[in-house]
């Protein structure tokens, strides 16, 4: 049982516009890591073991360690040299460098090892557990008492146990013991066992099992001791894996037939002030692989961990009982499904619920478990959680059977996040991300930076786990229509580690409404796919719900065109194993609507849309799906009991886009295609689990008409799910819709662009990098454009011009900049002061002053003009009358961000 202080949460939340983000709040300044959690997730570097490390203990400022070893050698990386250390070793609590005290335990016949290791109260005396017969040639029988302070055995401490002791617990005056043997000092003690501390003597407690021990603690009141393994029965008495016995005759207080599987037992035990904590090991199906808390008061089951993958050791520590395991599948407790291993969890003392703290080891060499036992030191004020096992790398980084973490020195950035940018409808852009990983913090601060300024436009907290990363989202209300910004992203944790800057969203606003997704929004879409990313692996929740998506083996980005008229793109899957999976578990009632749009000349079916309890592995529950036979037919499936579905009579793998919308409630079930209702089914009910929303593939095993393949072989768009029921009519317009003429936005950069400047009449400056504005001494910008003639059917809307001011000191201007045209003959290579070309009249547009700080600006132009002007090579010049220059990055410079650059936005006369 441990003590030390709390820890407290630094973020903050400053908003500029309207924000929708997952988990945001006001929070206080100061800590490391997200609280309750007490230690980073940063491997500190450590000597490591050559073999297994099976036991863990500390003493003051020293780690005791045991196992099946004969060596330690410096942290991975490190220079330094190999020591001699059989089975045992003491290493600095602070430095992870071994200390002077070295003990060999070995054996005569067999393999030596060590399998517990404990402290009298006092940490005076270590007891040392396993398989041995002597400690630096000192006669002893697998359980031997070291006095600390000489690291020497104590000789007149002689208990005989005659095979392997497993579990070590200690009182003032008793030991504890459970493992294989049978006797002890020649009297029978079947596989638990008690013995005088300071001599030895065997004393009376009898708990005699059926099976191996494994586990042993004394309960705090010291009238109790609780004991785990393999057993079936404890002195007679049917009660598996786990019981709980008097401290002084053995005999059974609490049993607890039944309560754990047959086929699991008990690897480890743990207690603190309220309770005890049990990690358990299952073989075959159906196991128990998790944890269990239990009241002290009644010794009750106060919750149980079902998560699969053999837990090995737990630690109470500051109300958070941290776990070794290689927990795989913790669907089962509403977490993440059967996938990737993880072997270092933390969770409240209280609850099943994961915290944000994952470091992570491998499996490792020997049984393949990972890690295995778990204490904490502590030395000059900060505490030190070690970890020893089988594993052979930490963190993804080599290092053998021991790592450990501290309490302070929080290293670790979050991984940067993925960030994107829309706008449906003039004044509004929504700017939204995937939540960031970061190891031992939940709760993250991103700040949002727009048009490349180095002072945040906003501040939003947003908590995230390991295996759930939620979207976060910031709306921008203070843009104007017409014109283009770019926004990024950045995460920092609590420790103030900072992630860099996530790629460059870029974004026109309209000067009106986007007509499709503006009605699937405003028809209450929650989960909101579009497919417009051009990198892996987040797809963008364009709803207010915040369910972003991941992509799963690369389908293809960015297919055109899209099924809504416009610069929307689809999607596409290869049938074999691509698809998008959503990141948030839910759970779906009998009241929805599925929708996409899909185009395909497959022949072997596939799942375009559907709901199923796991991600990246085929589900093995699944329903509420839209899915293609072999002939090209759609089929609408729920799933209660059995299988109920509406199919169409018609096929649709002709290559072709289609609209599809599928939807259940009070009425039933209803299928749509291409706005036109295919069939209707009076069916309601549906089959209750929690899971994720899959496009591009999943199981369809045992449904009609299943097809060859489940995956999707075409392209999908537009993917929306609602929590209502759409009507016909709301079907029909959405339909409709997507073929209406959308605005469409073309970006021209600029195709030459230099200064001219007074000072220097004879110079030109047209690879410099930069361009200069100012009235006195003169300096003027030119900028040339080569405009696209306006798509057929459509009028320019708008024109907007940005540039960027660059990262010298003072390069923001107090003075008008004005955008004129050139009416005189240039070249980028040619211009100088001298022959600098002639200016015409009015101002096509100007920027009002420009504030310091490497940023893009953005102007509006004179629409009538530049149209005119659409389908030839255009010229624009930047001038002022004031005396404070303005110093822009010209399309020469890498920093310009794609600057200088016309945006123009055509649509509809």
């Amino acid at each position: 049982m441990h003590r030390s202080r709390g820890l407290a949460t630094a973020l903050t939340l400053a908003l500029a516009g309207t924000c929708t983000a997952m988990g945001f709040g006001l929070v206080e300044q100061a800590a490391a890591v997200t609280p309750p959690v007490a230690f980073t997730a940063d491997e500190l570097p450590t000597w490591q073991a050559n073999g297994v490390v099976w036991a863990l203990a500390e003493a003051g400022d020293q780690v005791f360690v045991g196992g099946t070893f004969s060596a330690v050698r410096p942290p991975e990386g490190a220079a330094g040299t190999e020591q001699e250390a059989v089975n045992f070793a003491t290493l600095d609590a602070a430095t992870g460098a071994p200390t002077a005290c070295k003990l060999s335990f070995t054996v005569g016949s067999g393999t030596a090892t060590v399998r517990a290791l404990v402290l009298s109260p006092d940490k005076s005396t270590l007891y040392a557990g396993g398989y041995f017969g002597a400690v630096n040639g000192t006669p002893v029988s697998s359980l031997a008492a070291i006095d600390v302070a000489t690291c020497t055995v104590k000789t007149g401490f002689r208990p005989a146990f005659a095979a392997t002791v497993r579990a070590l617990a200690v009182t003032g005056d008793t030991v504890y013991a459970g493992g294989d043997f049978l006797t002890v000092a020649g009297q029978p003690r079947e596989r638990f066992a008690a013995v005088d501390a300071a001599d030895g003597t065997l004393k009376p407690f009898t708990a005699n099992a059926d099976e191996p021990g494994r586990a042993v603690e004394v309960a705090p009141d010291g009238q109790h001791v609780i004991l785990g393994g393999d057993f079936f029965t404890v002195g007679g008495t049917n009660s598996h894996a786990l019981a709980v016995v008097d401290a002084t005759s053995g005999a059974v207080t609490k049993a607890y037939p039944g309560f754990i599987e047959t086929n699991s037992v008990v690897k480890d035990i743990a207690t603190d002030a309220t309770g005890f904590y049990t990690g358990n090991e299952g073989t075959g199906g159906g196991v128990f692989d998790g944890r269990i808390a239990l009241n002290l008061s009644d010794y009750g089951q106060r919750w149980r961990d079902t998560c699969l993958g053999a837990t090995q050791a737990v630690l109470p520590y500051q109300n958070v009982l941290y776990s070794a395991s290689h927990a795989h599948d913790c669907s089962s407790v509403g977490e993440y499904p059967d996938g990737q291993r993880h072997h270092l969890l933390a969770q409240p003392t209280t609850a099943t619920g994961k915290l944000g703290w994952a470091p992570d080891t491998n499996d490792g060499i020997g049984e393949g478990i990972g890690p295995r036992v778990m204490t904490v030191g502590a030395k000059g004020g900060v505490q030190y959680l070690w970890v020893g096992g089988e594993f052979t790398t930490v963190n993804g980084a080599a290092q053998q059977s021991l790592t450990r973490f501290a309490s302070t020195g929080d290293t670790g950035a979050p991984s940067v996040p993925v960030a994107s940018a829309v706008s449906f409808k003039p004044g509004e852009v929504q700017v939204r991300w995937r939540t960031s990983l970061d190891l031992d913090d939940s709760t993250l601060t991103y700040k949002v930076y727009r048009n490349g300024s180095a002072t945040p436009i906003a501040t939003v907290a947003a908590d995230s786990l390991f295996f759930r990363r939620p979207q976060a989202s910031w709306t921008d209300t203070t843009v104007t229509a017409g014109q283009s910004y770019t926004y990024r992203v950045t995460a920092t944790d609590a420790a103030g580690n900072a992630s860099a800057l996530s790629a460059t969203a870029s974004v026109t606003v309209p000067n009106s409404a986007d007509a499709y997704p503006s009605a699937v929004r405003a028809d209450g879409a929650q989960l909101f796919w579009r497919y417009d990313e051009s990198a892996l692996p987040f797809v963008a929740d364009s709803s207010d719900g915040n369910q972003s998506g991941v992509h799963l083996n690369a389908p293809a980005l960015r297919q055109t065109p899209g099924a809504v008229s416009g610069a929307s793109t689809a999607i596409g899957f290869n049938g074999t194993d691509t698809q998008v999976y959503g990141d948030r578990r839910q759970n779906v009632g009998s009241t929805y609507s599925i929708e996409t749009w899909f185009k395909t000349n497959t022949t072997t079916g596939g799942k375009l849309v559907g709901f199923g309890n796991n991600q990246a592995r085929g589900s093995s529950q699944y329903d509420k799906h839209i899915y293609m036979t072999n002939d090209g037919r759609l089929v609408y499936g729920v799933y209660s009991g059995g299988t109920h579905t509406v199919t169409t009579a018609a096929a649709y793998n002709d290559n072709q886009w289609h609209h599809v919308v599928a939807t259940q409630g009070p009425g039933g079930m209803t299928l749509y295609v291409d706005g036109v209702q295919k069939g209707t089914l009076g069916f309601t009910a549906h089959e209750n689990f929690t899971g994720y929303w899959h496009a591009g593939g999943d199981s369809l095993g045992g449904w009609p008409d299943r097809p060859v393949s489940e995956y999707w072989a075409g392209q999908l768009d537009e993917t929306a799910v609602y929590p209502t029921v759409l009507s016909a009519a709301q079907v029909q317009n959405h339909y409709t819709l997507a073929s209406a003429p959308a605005d469409s936005v073309v970006e021209v950069q600029a195709a030459e662009d230099t200064y001219a400047n007074a000072g220097a009449p004879g110079t030109n400056y047209g690879t410099s990098g930069s361009l200069a504005v100012r009235g006195s001494s003169f300096y003027a910008s030119y900028l040339r454009f080569n405009l696209p003639a306006a798509p057929a059917g459509t009028v320019l809307k708008s024109a907007t011009l940005s540039v960027k001011t660059s990262t010298m000191s003072g390069a923001g201007t107090t003075d008008t900049v004005s955008v004129l045209p050139v009416t005189g003959s240039w070249t980028e290579a040619g211009t100088t002061y001298a022959n600098r070309p002639a200016l015409g009249g009015p101002a096509l547009g100007s920027f009002a002053g420009v504030p310091d700080g490497s940023a893009v600006q953005t102007t509006g132009l004179d629409k009538a003009t530049v149209a005119g002007a659409l389908g030839s090579a255009y010229s624009l010049a930047l001038s002022s009358a004031g005396t404070d220059a303005l110093w822009l990055w010209s399309s020469e410079a890498a920093a310009n961000e794609g600057s200088p650059k016309l945006t123009l936005t055509f649509g509809a006369p």
